[in-house]
């Protein structure tokens, strides 16, 4: 591979993260899908289901207990990045209460913080495991694609900001 082709893949890359990023931020996010990924690998070992690791008696990974009132604290108060001690500690410069704590491996990006920052705003809806959801059929909206699944494929691209293709010759 050339240095000019390596360059032009790190950059294409790293535009498409960015593009990523930026979509994220604007759109809602699902708890399933891009918070509870983040959740379960930085903060559910040490406030997630197993009594024996857990600390500070928090459990993050029940809706009950991150919205329940501790000590006069809310880990999460939705809606509200002030009044949740999570975001608190999460944006902490104090060594002594940032979270996860700098003796643990866990670090959260800057991305993880921003989609972290976005839930809470927009509520911090939880929802139940992606595996106990019945699946809903989506709704088609205007098809005027020759396939389906064209419809969908089309509402991402215009969503994305892009444009399709033109159909190749046969």
């Amino acid at each position: 591979m050339t240095p000019h082709l390596s360059f032009l893949l790190v950059l294409s890359t790293s535009l498409v993260a960015c593009v990523q990023v930026d979509a994220s931020a604007d759109s809602i996010l699902e708890y399933n899908r891009d918070i509870r990924p983040i959740l379960s690998e930085n903060c559910f070992p040490c406030h997630g289901f197993d009594e024996k690791a857990r600390q500070a008696e928090l459990r993050l990974d029940v809706m009950e207990s991150a919205y329940a009132e501790r000590r006069g604290t809310t880990a999460i108060r939705p809606g509200s990045l002030e009044k949740s001690e999570a975001w608190t500690r999460i944006t902490s410069r104090d060594e002594e209460q940032v979270m996860p704590p700098e003796t643990s491996h866990f670090r959260l990006t800057e991305v993880q913080r921003g989609k972290i920052k976005a839930w809470i705003e927009q509520g911090a809806p939880y929802a139940g495991h992606w595996s106990f959801i019945a699946p809903k059929k989506a709704e088609l909206r205007a098809n005027t694609a020759e396939n389906p699944i064209d419809v969908f494929v089309l509402s991402r691209l215009i969503e994305e900001g892009l444009l399709h293709s033109p159909e190749a010759d046969r």
